[in-house]
Formats: C-alpha cells, structure tokens, sequence
C-alpha cells in the first residue's frame, strides 16, 4: 500500500497577532518534504490527523468535505486546511 500524499495549506488567520513563523494565508507544505518548515505547534495538532489519513483511516470532515484544523497558538490562531492526494501504484 503506497501512502497517499498529504498537503497542509494555511486558509485563514482569526488570532489578532501575525504568526511566530511568519505563515501567511496560502502557504503550503508537503508533508514528506516540507513539514521541518510548519510551525511545531501546528504540526503537533496536525500529525494525528495526518497519522490516520495515510494509513487508511477516515475523519469528520466539513461539509465540503475538507478537513481543517487550527494551531492552538490562541493569539494567532491559524488554520489549515489538509488535502490527500492518492499515489498511484
């Protein structure tokens, strides 16, 4: 079983201060090749997710269907947006 690949996308910013490392709306990371580059306390909430994800698993999703998370950094308050792309075999 190949893992599907996994991106991180920052949609949207509700805290009242800029983020500690400097992620502004629509950035986006790799999972496999960029995740040095999030924010450690967004992974962190982030990898559980993510852990589920690749390995099969299903999560409650929005009603379109995405599933979204926020870092829980309560003066910035970012939030990501995780979309899975299926490999191939």
């Amino acid at each position: 079983m190949k893992k599907p690949k996994i991106t991180l996308t920052l949609i949207d910013q509700k805290g009242h201060m800029g983020c500690h490392r400097e992620h502004c709306i629509g950035d986006t990371f790799d999972f496999d090749t960029e995740r040095g580059k999030l924010c450690p306390m967004a992974m962190h909430v982030a990898f559980p997710y993510i852990d589920i994800l690749r390995y099969g698993g299903k999560l409650p999703s929005q009603s379109d269907g995405s599933i979204v998370f926020c870092c829980p950094d309560v003066d910035v308050i970012n939030v990501f947006k995780i979309e899975i792309k299926e490999v191939s075999d």
